[in-house]
């Protein structure tokens, strides 16, 4: 109808709506993670290495030092991610499907944080043995499990509150999960409770930082909106 006419997507969205109508499908989990955001990570002997976290579990096993069947990224693998919960990440192998890996220290840290508190750890910490990363990304995980618990117990600084108020703590629907088996997941949405349509983010308080969502934001929109509260 307008040939000559540049639009947006959403402003084609819109006009084809207008016209078409259209049928509300909840997102099942398996359509929440692939809308999370992608980096692409290579996989080393230890595992995956973001920001000086490291993730890793044995079905990485057959794939540590091997290049991803992914054509133009460097022998690098996809990743996804929770820029909100950054203790687990998910990594797509060479079946198709999205596949669970914890950060190395997740048992230690309970509650879900950001790379900003992180790199606060980080720069705050002190590094006692340059040679030893292991050792240091554990003394990280340690301090940045201290800090929660400062804050748990009121006895954290305004800052340190502030740094874990911008956390949140929408759980991510289950994809496939190295602890409960290798199998694919099937199209059907996992199950929490009645069902894992996101949905419900209307429902949030209104002191949550996910307002964008709610007010209907596509997921990086919700994800940049959060992060300017």
């Amino acid at each position: 109808m307008m040939p000559r006419k540049a639009l947006t997507p959403n402003q084609m969205w819109a006009a084809l709506v207008a016209i078409a109508g259209h049928v509300p499908v909840p997102l099942t989990g398996r359509d929440y993670l692939e809308l999370l955001p992608v980096r692409w990570q290579a996989i080393t002997p230890a595992g995956i290495t973001i920001h000086h976290r490291t993730y890793d579990h044995d079905l990485l096993a057959p794939y540590r030092g091997q290049a991803s069947p992914v054509a133009g990224r460097g022998g690098k693998w996809e990743i996804h991610y929770n820029p909100h919960d950054v203790r687990q990440i998910w990594i797509r192998l060479p079946d198709g499907e999205l596949t669970e890996i914890p950060w190395i220290h997740r048992d230690h840290v309970h509650q879900p944080f950001n790379d900003h508190t992180w790199q606060h750890i980080r720069t705050h910490a002190h590094h006692n043995n340059h040679d030893d990363s292991h050792q240091h990304e554990a003394d990280l995980a340690d301090a940045l499990d201290q800090l929660m618990r400062r804050v748990h117990s009121g006895h954290a600084t305004t800052t340190e509150r502030a740094l874990l108020a911008r956390a949140t703590t929408l759980p991510v629907p289950a994809a496939r999960h190295p602890q409960y088996g290798t199998g694919p997941i099937t199209g059907e949405p996992a199950h929490h409770g009645e069902d894992d349509s996101i949905d419900d983010l209307d429902d949030l308080p209104e002191d949550d930082t996910r307002p964008a969502a709610a007010a209907g934001f596509g997921l990086y929109d919700a994800y940049e909106e959060a992060d300017k509260w």
